[in-house]
């Protein structure tokens, strides 16, 4: 995968960069690495990646000043290893290689585990949930795994975005760097991955020469059909469409009659499935153009669908005044944020199901629900983006006196 734009931060004071020291390496973070202190006279708090929490490691900085809060760096070597350390099997994976995957050298049940403990920390310490409560004690990252394939972590994602070196060959970006690395193979990505700048077909999608790529999607015993974009947003693991379809349908637990609206919504996904059930108005709500015009092919089949095309909080500002019983969140990395949670709430939805594919985003966005009488009432939680520190959650959000009731 590559990466986005990176900065580097301002330096404050003579540079630490390529220094080692060996630590003690505590809990996982968010964003795909540990927490490790140095000790005197250093003091100083290391973002560490390749490391397991409880593992002793020698630390290279990566990143660091000497008037810097705190300092990035890389496990360059195992003094303690964990139980649950394991040889990368992406020969590119490792301390200046490829950023794409985060958690190659942990084995795969142990990510999940890892991605668990991060996602119940930003519910306690963003979301302002009790950490007793049985909503994060009871919170497991679920697997799914591809079907007619080992549950390895490897070869799911069915789209891939590449840098290419001046010689031609395709290459990955190193952690938080411009720096290329060139790949002849990336073993995350499935057999015949589609590139995400081209027009090839990968499993049971077909593209057409138009760059319209056409998915079929079974869930909950329905099954739909959805064009989109070649170019555009559809999930990278071939069974996320499924799971997350699942997820929504039962926590939200739509009823004939029911209105619902569907925000961020892509190229109709929940929204037809949802609507499916209801059988009354859904309103689609997005801000890509292209993916409203192919929206509103995919909902044709609605009688009572409206797709609108423009940002969620202007839309809903200006817009679509009315209750609705039932809403749908799959906002982008950044979150809701309080501009469209206040206006989700001023609708009064019995229920709202939000996918989010950032948890310290969740988290706050769940904190600003509740000052608005909106509580978190189940979530689940799915390994999607397996080697990665990514993670997909589904939660659902009620009104205080309803979840009580």
């Amino acid at each position: 995968m590559s990466r986005g734009t990176y900065r580097p931060r301002k330096p404050r004071g003579r540079s630490r960069v390529g220094e080692r020291f060996e630590a003690e390496v505590g809990p996982v973070a968010h964003g795909g690495h540990c927490v490790a202190r140095l000790p005197e006279p250093e003091s100083r708090v290391v973002f560490v990646r390749h490391a397991i929490p409880g593992e002793r490691v020698v630390v290279e900085i990566t990143e660091g000043t000497d008037g810097d809060r705190f300092w990035r760096g890389d496990a360059v070597s195992v003094v303690s290893p964990s139980p649950d350390r394991v040889e990368a099997p992406c020969p590119y994976a490792g301390p200046g290689l490829c950023g794409g995957c985060d958690f190659q050298h942990v084995a795969v049940p142990a990510q999940r585990d890892l991605k668990t403990a991060v996602v119940r920390e930003q519910l306690v310490r963003l979301g302002r949930l009790d950490a007793s409560s049985p909503l994060v004690t009871g919170l497991r990252v679920e697997a799914v795994p591809v079907p007619g394939r080992a549950d390895d972590g490897l070869r799911w994602r069915t789209r891939q975005r590449y840098a290419v070196l001046p010689d031609g060959r395709p290459a990955m970006r190193a952690h938080r760097s411009h720096e290329l690395v060139a790949i002849d193979d990336c073993l995350i990505a499935a057999e015949g991955a589609r590139p995400a700048d081209a027009d090839e077909p990968v499993g049971p999608d077909e593209v057409s020469a138009q760059g319209l790529v056409h998915h079929e999607v079974s869930a909950a015993g329905a099954t739909h059909a959805f064009t989109a974009a070649a170019d555009g947003f559809w999930q990278v693991h071939p069974e996320a469409p499924r799971v997350l379809v699942e997820a929504v349908l039962d926590l939200l637990a739509p009823r004939p009659g029911e209105r619902a609206l569907d925000l961020y919504s892509g190229v109709g996904l929940f929204a037809r499935f949802v609507g499916e059930v209801t059988g009354a108005r859904v309103v689609a709500v997005e801000g890509d153009r292209a993916a409203c015009q192919h929206a509103r092919g995919n909902l044709s089949a609605l009688e009572a669908a409206v797709v609108e095309c423009g940002p969620t909080d202007k839309v809903l500002r200006d817009g679509f005044d009315e209750p609705f019983d039932l809403v749908v969140l799959d906002p982008p990395r950044e979150g809701a944020k309080r501009a469209v949670v206040e206006q989700v709430v001023d609708r009064r939805p019995r229920a709202v199901a939000y996918v989010a594919c950032d948890p310290a985003a969740l988290g706050r966005d769940v904190a600003i629900f509740a000052e608005h009488g909106y509580e978190l009432t189940a979530i689940r939680a799915f390994d999607l983006f397996p080697m990665t520190h990514h993670v997909e959650c589904v939660a659902l959000l009620q009104p205080r006196h309803r979840a009580a009731s």
